[in-house]
């Protein structure tokens, strides 16, 4: 196998890795309502609020805000529809660089700064919506985990490109 060939089978096997997860994190905020209940009764099947009464605790509220919120007022969790409905969108574009890195290394780096921009937003909006900080690290390792596989493609497009391009050197040199 070519160089361009191996480079171009890396960035796809990557690209395709970070589309599963970020499908699998948008498909995730459609049943909110129903993850709550059963991450609740998993933490309880396995003694964690005996080791780690606080996360018990927070699932809790969460579950208890999830269910009010869907008996009372269901409209609130369309935001969370459309929070997954975004997943699913993003995750389309990188269709673009799966068929030409090169070309559409744009979409690469747009998605790391996006992965950035999950530390300020957990940073600022956390403490505003009463999020535990060691919830809002936990969101922040979202972004710092999905920078990864990006930053590894990009390497990969770069070296790609390199490989498509001419030397100027060699060309200015004759």
């Amino acid at each position: 196998m070519s160089d361009r060939a191996a480079l171009l089978k890396g960035i796809r096997v990557w690209l395709v890795f970070f589309v599963v997860c970020l499908v699998l994190s948008g498909a995730t905020a459609f049943p909110l309502v129903h993850e709550l209940r059963w991450t609740e009764e998993l933490l309880r099947d396995l003694s964690v609020p005996d080791h780690l009464p606080a996360l018990a605790d927070w699932i809790a509220r969460v579950r208890q805000g999830l269910d009010t919120a869907d008996a009372e007022y269901p409209f609130l969790l369309y935001g969370t529809d459309w929070l997954a409905f975004a997943h699913l969108v993003i995750a389309v574009a990188f269709y673009g660089p799966y068929r030409d890195p090169v070309r559409n290394v744009w979409v690469v780096e747009f998605g790391m700064i996006a992965c950035a921009g999950v530390v300020p937003l957990a940073l600022i909006c956390g403490p505003i919506r009463d999020i535990p900080l060691w919830w809002s690290v936990i969101d922040i390792s979202f972004g710092v985990f999905g920078v990864i596989p990006l930053y590894v493609v990009r390497r990969k497009i770069k070296r790609l490109e390199a490989l498509s391009t001419p030397d100027t050197r060699a060309v200015a040199a004759t």
